[in-house]
């Protein structure tokens, strides 16, 4: 009788250094099994982007004559334009492809930032949060091997939606494939050093919660530096520099192309790399950078109830978003002073402007404010689905909601108690956010708009923040494998919110985004008709969650 044996590998001997072979073993085999696993998701984020370039490419070429196009020009000279746009380049010759460059790279690199983000987390700190990873480095795989595995799937997929995405802007009148090949290399690059980013976070918190969060979090500053950077001086400052957002549209596609900036996110991506990797080395599979530090011995009666245990595994992330997001629209509202000065000079030199927006400064302020207010929803959006599909799914898959619906708590309490406190947060963040906008305006001293706009922004935007978190749990409780396209919400939101009236898009595809049934904050007044009816919405889909709950079987592989 024989006995196979199988290769083994072991770790090296203090003073012995364990060869790459040896720490890259099983990369390939990981990477086709990412790519199998992921090979629906992967193909929804590609059709996505690919058909946002082209739509936008055709819209702005088709539905906008030259005139139009020019008047749209003068908008991306405004505070508001250079916030959600960028530096301002080609304005004076404003064609439908310098046009897509200038409105829709931001918006490209937040898609794939977002991609990249949510790919390092479920391939890296998930696996290791649910004890995968821990078994399948038990085989013979390297301590690399996973890791690498993510990041060469990662690209992968960034660079053939940087293809199709290139491909798809030929659409456009004034097309060149490559200015588009840049524009969209570009923002790939940049979605991968902000996937780099997010694989620092997860050697430092030993949670997928927290290394999203916090991956989400270096985003949003990200975006702020930037838009600050642009404010400063159009066509971008020292300070835009700073941030890696700046880094894609510095490329200049289709107005003066220069490809040198993408060297700035391959050596970031490099150095984030570099530290990911030092970092890796001084921790323990499954644990943070950082140790837990020790529970109090005993504990008060009223933490055995699920709310209490929902709030205790929600508040570390919760609370590192309330600072980051507090402190980033605080000195959002700190520029308001500044934009009004803008305003005022734009107006008096450029007629075009004072026709399309008045002649006070102050409507300036109002549009601009609006349109940050939909970045603060997009941000409380996020958080609500990373709260309910992410939390609740992390419980279920790593077999310990077994253990605790085992004790007596019925489906309907767990799930009812993670819905509550993730409503509570995304309730509390989007007030957070709101109340230092305003305290950063009242700080420069800026009168207008009053704190009751700013009261009434919150009661406007919050149903549709609950829509999302709704919608996210009732896809987890009836079709937990398609949880995931609750994030599909943001994008439309995002689509409708800021391209619906320039792609010319019919009311039904308008109707898809809940902030479409709600009044405009700071620009239109309240519709409290239109706020009920979207609480109501929201409030059908977390019965619905509590109701397929306790239809299905429980899921324990991820």
């Amino acid at each position: 009788m024989s006995t196979a044996t199988h290769p083994t590998h072991r770790a090296p001997v203090p003073g012995e250094s364990a060869s790459l072979a040896a720490t890259t073993a099983g990369t390939g085999r990981i990477l086709r099994h990412i790519l199998r696993r992921d090979r629906v998701r992967m193909s929804v984020w590609t059709l996505s982007v690919t058909a946002f370039v082209a739509y936008f490419a055709w819209a702005l070429g088709t539905v906008f004559d030259e005139s139009a196009r020019a008047a749209r020009a003068e908008v991306m000279r405004t505070p508001s334009g250079i916030v959600m746009g960028g530096p301002g380049y080609g304005l004076d010759d404003y064609t439908p492809m310098v046009a897509v460059a200038n409105e829709g790279t931001t918006w490209i690199v937040l898609a794939l930032s977002i991609l990249a983000i949510l790919h390092v987390v479920r391939h890296t700190r998930a696996e290791e949060e649910s004890g995968r990873e821990e078994l399948v480095r038990a085989s013979v795989v390297g301590r690399n091997a996973p890791v690498l595995a993510t990041l060469a799937s990662l690209a992968l997929l960034l660079l053939v939606i940087a293809v199709a995405g290139s491909a798809a802007a030929m659409i456009g009148e004034d097309a060149s494939y490559v200015d588009g090949l840049a524009m969209m290399v570009g923002s790939a690059l940049v979605a991968l050093v902000f996937g780099a980013v997010t694989l620092v976070a997860c050697q430092i918190t030993a949670s997928a919660r927290g290394a999203t969060g916090l991956g989400l979090l270096v985003f949003g500053l990200a975006f702020v530096v930037r838009a600050a950077g642009d404010l400063v001086e159009l066509e971008g400052s020292l300070l835009s520099w700073f941030s890696p957002v700046a880094w894609a549209q510095q490329m200049r596609a289709y107005v003066d192309l220069r490809w040198w900036p993408l060297l700035l996110a391959v050596a970031a991506t490099g150095l984030l790399l570099v530290l990911a990797a030092f970092l890796a080395g001084r921790r323990d599979v499954g644990q943070g950078l950082f140790a837990d530090r020790a529970g109090a011995a005993g504990a008060a009666s009223w933490l055995r109830s699920p709310v209490a245990m929902a709030w205790r595994q929600q508040r570390g992330l919760l609370g590192w978003c309330l600072l980051g997001m507090g402190l980033m629209w605080f000195a959002t509202g700190t520029l308001m002073k500044t934009l009004g000065d803008m305003a005022t000079e734009l107006v008096a030199t450029n007629p075009a402007l004072g026709a399309l927006f008045g002649e006070d400064p102050s409507t300036f302020i109002s549009s601009f404010l609006a349109v940050m207010l939909l970045f603060v929803v997009l941000c409380t959006m996020a958080y609500g689905i990373v709260t309910t599909h992410g939390q609740c799914r992390a419980e279920e898959s790593s077999a310990r909601l077994e253990l605790t619906l085992a004790a007596p708590v019925s489906r309907r309490r767990w799930l009812g108690a993670q819905l509550l406190v993730s409503a509570a947060g995304v309730l509390a963040l989007l007030a957070v956010s709101v109340l230092a906008t305003w305290a950063g305006a009242v700080v420069v001293g800026v009168e207008e708009p009053v704190l009751q706009d700013y009261l009434l922004a919150f009661a406007a935007y919050a149903p549709p923040t609950l829509v999302a978190t709704g919608l996210s749990a009732a896809l987890y409780a009836w079709v937990p494998r398609l949880a995931g396209l609750s994030w599909l919400l943001l994008a439309v939101v995002l689509i409708v919110t800021m391209f619906g009236e320039l792609l010319d898009l019919p009311e039904a595809a308008l109707g898809l985004s809940p902030l479409h049934w709600v009044s405009t904050p700071f620009v239109e007044e309240f519709d409290g008709a239109g706020a009920l009816g979207v609480t109501a919405a929201a409030l059908v889909l977390y019965a619905l969650a509590l109701l397929g709950f306790r239809r299905r079987d429980l899921q324990t592989q991820g």
